[in-house]
């Protein structure tokens, strides 16, 4: 077992999970927006994320493991990026309270979700398999931000 792939892959899963939580502030302004009706429950999000990080988390061990030279090192800043991606969402909603600026943000996002899938492909079919779920998540959340975006913009304005 290769436990320093081992470690980044938990480091990883875990780790954007915890962060993802503690920038994920349900403030008053949050409960006060307009909401799409697709959106699901505010307990689902929890759950659906631990999955799909847990799923990323496993394909990186795996790009981690199978890869070498070039590919792996293409696996390796492609979870970078992702990473710096994922984690910058949540402070730009939350903290910030810009929907406008996560949505933008999550266009890149989207595309990292892509590069992952096309960058694991040739070192594990599988491991660019659990990335399909990642990218279909973070497009449905693009639509609920965008939805969001629409019913209560715009953002940055003074009252």
């Amino acid at each position: 077992m290769d436990y320093t792939a081992l470690a980044f892959a938990l480091l990883y899963g875990i780790g954007l999970n915890v962060a993802g939580g503690l920038l994920t502030d349900l403030s008053d302004w949050y409960y006060d927006l307009k909401k799409p009706w697709f959106q699901p429950p505010g307990w689902a999000f929890g759950p659906a994320w631990t999955i799909i990080l847990g799923l990323a988390g496993w394909a990186l061990y795996i790009g981690l493991t199978e890869a070498s030279g070039a590919q792996y090192t293409a696996v390796a800043v492609a979870f970078c990026v992702n990473a710096a991606l994922h984690f910058l969402w949540s402070p730009l909603f939350f903290k910030l309270k810009r929907p406008d600026w996560s949505f933008y943000e999550n266009f890149a996002l989207i595309a990292s979700c892509v590069a992952l899938i096309v960058v694991l492909a040739p070192v594990s079919s599988f491991a660019a398999w659990l990335i399909v779920p990642y990218l279909v998540w973070t497009c449905f959340a693009q639509a609920i931000n965008y939805a969001v975006m629409r019913k209560n913009g715009p953002f940055g304005q003074p009252a």
